[in-house]
């Protein structure tokens, strides 16, 4: 307390509260200052900006794993609630009915606009972009998501060469269905138009598959994937299960009458299919979106393999381009020219059909 004259007049003035004030902003200052600058509190970003044109990509694969699994935990609880809230988005190119349950629009809610807060100035494309939201989903950054052993560099990107495409759930027929192993939800990170961090959850047996092209990967993943198969292996194809109907011929044209055929749903699950060496190669003959393929594209491409389309073309992910690959693809992770040049001579043979 101190006083003061103004006028003849004493005045009192009481410095107690804006010492405390004062006292109050060092310790937030400080909270926010001993997070590690990427794991810092969302509201941070309202506060202090480096520079809102870059994105930090070890930040971005903390966010995309969160993602996938927060979307996990809400088609969990669709899934045990029993109230799927099921309608029809129409007929597939195959004719199988393409269904969207609560858990397609609260997985999509929580995933887009939870990465939407973190990275405002990213192109983010999500299956169900047509849903709308009913109120907004955020979480800040935990980098508990990776493993201690995890090498993942402070590496930014410039904002406008980041395209993240996002898919709330993978296999909505089977989870329909209650084929729980096949459904997945997924988060790929493209930088120019090519995928370099992939997200895989399987939210029903709690395991998520990721990795940074050139950098690192999840231990899950890592323990999946084999150090290498028999170069004498007969191919083995994984097909959609929608496709099942002349698939088997169209393989043993292709690729041989000792080939296998394993039928799946999800293209997520397939391509862990190929890393886990159950099957030798993913073939997909119609059009798919990008939203199903680019997570697995990444984690193919971390580990070695390859995806393309049927006529050898790496996919671009970029956001001027269409969703939509019309092309069919072919994943593996070894002697993909091999099978690519199967598939080449079959066509030919065929008038440029595979059919």
């Amino acid at each position: 307390m101190s006083a003061e004259t103004m006028n003849g007049r004493s005045i009192r003035i009481n410095r107690l509260p804006a010492t405390i004030v004062a006292i109050l902003l060092t310790i937030v200052l400080v909270y926010f200052l001993n997070f590690h600058q990427e794991e810092r509190p969302a509201i941070y970003g309202m506060l202090r900006s480096d520079n809102p044109n870059r994105v930090n990509l070890r930040k971005m694969l903390i966010a995309a794993i969160q993602a996938a699994q927060r979307g996990g935990l809400e088609v969990l609880d669709v899934a045990r609630s029993r109230q799927l809230k099921e309608r029809s988005k129409g007929k597939t190119d195959e004719g199988v009915n393409d269904p969207f349950t609560d858990a397609d629009g609260r997985s999509h809610c929580v995933m887009k606009l939870g990465l939407q807060r973190i990275f405002p100035r990213v192109r983010i494309f999500s299956e169900e972009d047509k849903e709308h939201c009913r109120q907004s989903h955020g979480y800040d950054l935990d980098p508990t998501v990776l493993h201690e052993t995890a090498q993942v560099p402070d590496v930014s990107v410039n904002a406008q060469d980041v395209t993240v495409w996002v898919d709330p759930l993978d296999a909505t027929k089977e989870f329909t269905e209650e084929l729980y192993e096949y459904v997945t939800t997924m988060v790929c990170v493209a930088v120019a138009g090519r995928p370099i961090i992939g997200v895989i959850h399987s939210p029903f047996n709690g395991q998520t598959a990721w990795a940074w092209v050139g950098n690192s990967m999840s231990e899950y993943l890592a323990n999946l994937h084999p150090q290498h198969a028999s170069d004498s292996q007969a191919p083995i194809i994984t097909v959609s299960r929608s496709h099942t109907a002349g698939a088997k011929d169209l393989a043993r044209g292709i690729f041989g009458e000792d080939v296998s055929l394993l039928t799946a749903a999800g293209a997520g699950y397939k391509v862990l299919q190929v890393v886990a060496n159950n099957a030798t190669a993913y073939l997909h003959t119609s059009k798919i979106k990008k939203w199903d393929i680019c997570a697995g594209d990444a984690i193919l491409h971390a580990l070695g393999g390859t995806m393309t389309t049927l006529t050898d073309q790496l996919i671009d992910y970029g956001p001027e381009e269409s969703p939509v690959n019309t092309e069919g693809l072919l994943a593996t992770l070894e002697r993909h020219d091999e099978y690519m040049d199967k598939l080449s001579r079959y066509r030919t043979a065929h008038n440029g059909k595979l059919a």
